[in-house]
């Protein structure tokens, strides 16, 4: 007999899990991951530490969340979001309230491995579980409006960090993002989300992996070519994200120009999936994600000869941000277009853990290849590189 739906019965309509994920995303993705780019040039002067070392302290914490995808989308099966995600509301703002205050490069490097298990618990991978387990068939929809307003976290929390920063420096500033997970996303996760996670059986929520679904994709070759492909495009956006700010000071922007010009990649993320939800709805998922991936090149190589004009940059921008946020979706819906809704938190952990894992390596990376280079432009072509072996791999994917 069918378990009745948790989303629909007891814990309201779906689309207020939606729109509370919404706000919860918006608040988690900008203070956890974009508000780094903007606070790492201010830790860098105040403290004296290199920049490979702070670098070094955020790659971590992705490392940590990467480890963290799989048992965490166990656990969302098992439990529910409800828990899951209060518990990793409540980890962030109390570690961003520690980062704030530490003089130490130890406490600095916990601090953040704490905070890439809160990554693990609060980004994308758990809330597309319970939208999934929400929703079921008509996941897609509400994936897609989920992640049309957590488009705008960088949009937000790039311009709202720098006011911060320069109103308050950095210390103060990343305590006031650790207040906003405790007060903002810790009682909407606690309040808004389902304790249940839908109509899989309580036997198959508590042991997804002895189902075999899981061994059996590790024995997949769309399995993997899929996980490369998400892989290698994740390494191109991770690393540009996070050195971002200071590529564009290098080329010759202003502080406050860089940002205005990161700005546009938010909207832009947005407006890719209205285009996926209206023009992208009628395709399947596999060709929608194959224009998004090719789009990622082409917005590099503008990058790459853009210098410090303004009409390649906007383009590098727009093109940047519309791929991006088209991916989101496609991310996430993949696994269930390939390999079917069940177990759907584990399935989508074990293909989310390298994509995780590449952003941690990404961001240090860079740095060193910056580093050794002295300028980002050999950094720009070595994404380029990347995103063209992401677009062959996912075709290798799905050509069948």
């Amino acid at each position: 007999m069918s378990q009745p739906h948790p989303a629909r019965s007891s814990s309201g309509p779906p689309w207020r899990i939606v729109w509370a994920l919404s706000v919860t995303q918006i608040v988690s993705w900008g203070s956890l991951f974009y508000a780094f780019s903007v606070l790492l040039a201010p830790i860098e002067r105040d403290t004296g530490w290199g920049r490979d070392t702070i670098v070094g302290a955020f790659s971590l914490s992705l490392l940590v969340a990467g480890l963290g995808a799989l048992p965490v989308g166990m656990l969302v099966d098992r439990f529910g979001g409800r828990r899951i995600m209060s518990l990793g509301s409540v980890l962030a703002g109390t570690l961003l309230l520690l980062l704030a205050r530490t003089e130490s490069v130890f406490v600095f490097y916990a601090a953040w491995t704490g905070l890439g298990v809160a990554m693990a618990l609060l980004l994308y991978e758990p809330a597309f579980a319970v939208i999934y387990a929400s929703f079921g068939a008509d996941a897609r929809k509400g994936i897609t409006a989920l992640t049309l307003t957590a488009g705008f976290a960088s949009t937000v929390f790039w311009p709202l960090s720098q006011w911060l920063v320069h109103a308050a420096g950095w210390r103060d500033a990343v305590g006031i993002l650790g207040l906003a997970n405790l007060l903002v996303c810790a009682p909407l996760h606690l309040l808004m989300l389902p304790s249940a996670t839908g109509p899989a059986t309580h036997a198959s929520r508590l042991s997804p992996m002895h189902s075999g679904v899981v061994r059996r994709l590790m024995r997949s070759r769309a399995f993997w070519l899929l996980a490369f492909s998400f892989t290698a495009n994740m390494l191109a956006f991770s690393a540009l994200s996070v050195h971002l700010i200071p590529l564009l000071q290098e080329r010759g922007l202003s502080a406050a120009d860089a940002v205005l010009l990161a700005v546009v990649i938010g909207p832009m993320q947005v407006l890719g999936r209205v285009l996926e939800v209206t023009v992208g709805a009628r395709f399947r998922a596999a060709h929608v994600g194959l224009l998004a991936l090719a789009l990622l090149p082409v917005a590099l190589i503008a990058l790459a000869e853009a210098g410090s004009g303004w009409t390649l940059l906007i383009a590098f921008a727009a093109l940047y941000g519309a791929s991006n946020g088209v991916m989101t979706i496609v991310r996430a819906v993949m696994p269930a277009e390939l390999f079917g809704r069940e177990s759907y938190g584990a399935i989508n952990g074990a293909l989310s853990a390298p994509v995780i894992l590449s952003r941690a390596v990404a961001p240090i990376a860079a740095s060193v290849l910056w580093s050794a280079s002295g300028n980002y432009g050999a950094v720009v072509w070595v994404l380029v590189g990347l995103s063209l072996v992401a677009v062959a791999g996912f075709v290798l994917a799905t050509r069948r």
